[in-house]
């Protein structure tokens, strides 16, 4: 990195003022990743300016809950992003070399609870794990799950994605000795009021060693436990 370039660099932090938003450059020094873009309520063109602003700076991005018109948007700019359809993320990684560490595990109870799930997987990936993945085990078909038990035991960190009655992270949580992230999803009939029900569940489990992040934030559930993997040897 040549002078100049260290000068601009400091020039833009703690942030980098573009009108509509300030893009926090200096999160990856605090955080060790950098700004993650909740794409949901931006304009494609918003989504567009600061993804490429990330990019140049950074090489690595995430944007959140954002539709293929917007990755064709984006791609445009920047020829090397990915896109993840059913988390509705687009991501970027250019570093090289980077050696993914194992020992996060997502499980899933329904198939309809795999976007959320992915979104997870995503954010895990960019945070520079390996996550191994377990979907459609919940606890209407119990042997599903149990037929997994010992690759749950080796986790270090589990992430239980449930909507409905959102039993799943109970279960687990009940087999391993490793923290266990529990996700409520919107997925369910009326009663479960769109993941209410789920998160209720979630937050009375008897099983020790559960957290629980907020409706369908499979986000907020990766990152966690990303942290989580990162400190373990």
């Amino acid at each position: 990195m040549s002078v100049d370039e260290a000068f601009e660099g400091l020039r833009l932090l703690p942030y980098q003022d573009l009108g509509f938003a300030k893009i926090d450059h200096h999160r990856s020094l605090r955080k060790g990743v950098p700004e993650v873009v909740f794409g949901e309520g931006k304009s494609v063109e918003q989504i567009t300016s600061i993804a490429k602003e990330l990019a140049e700076r950074a090489g690595r991005f995430m944007v959140t809950r954002v539709g293929p018109e917007v990755f064709d948007a984006v791609s445009g700019h920047i020829p090397d992003v990915l896109y993840n359809e059913p988390a509705k993320i687009i991501w970027l990684d250019r570093r090289e070399g980077i050696a993914l560490k194992q020992g996060v595990t997502i499980v899933t109870a329904g198939t309809a609870d795999l976007p959320v799930a992915e979104e997870a997987a995503v954010t895990c990936r960019v945070m520079g794990q390996e996550p191994l993945t377990l979907y459609d085990v919940g606890v209407a078909g119990i042997h599903r799950l149990l037929s997994h038990v010992e690759t749950l035991q080796k986790a270090n960190v589990i992430v239980a994605v449930a909507g409905m009655e959102g039993a799943l992270p109970s279960v687990i949580g009940g087999l391993v000795q490793a923290p266990v992230i529990a996700v409520p999803t919107s997925v369910g009939y009326g009663v479960g009021i769109k993941g209410l029900g789920a998160l209720m569940t979630m937050l009375n489990s008897c099983s020790q060693g559960i957290a629980v992040v907020n409706i369908d934030n499979g986000f907020g559930a990766g990152y966690l436990a990303a942290i989580i993997n990162r400190t373990r040897a």
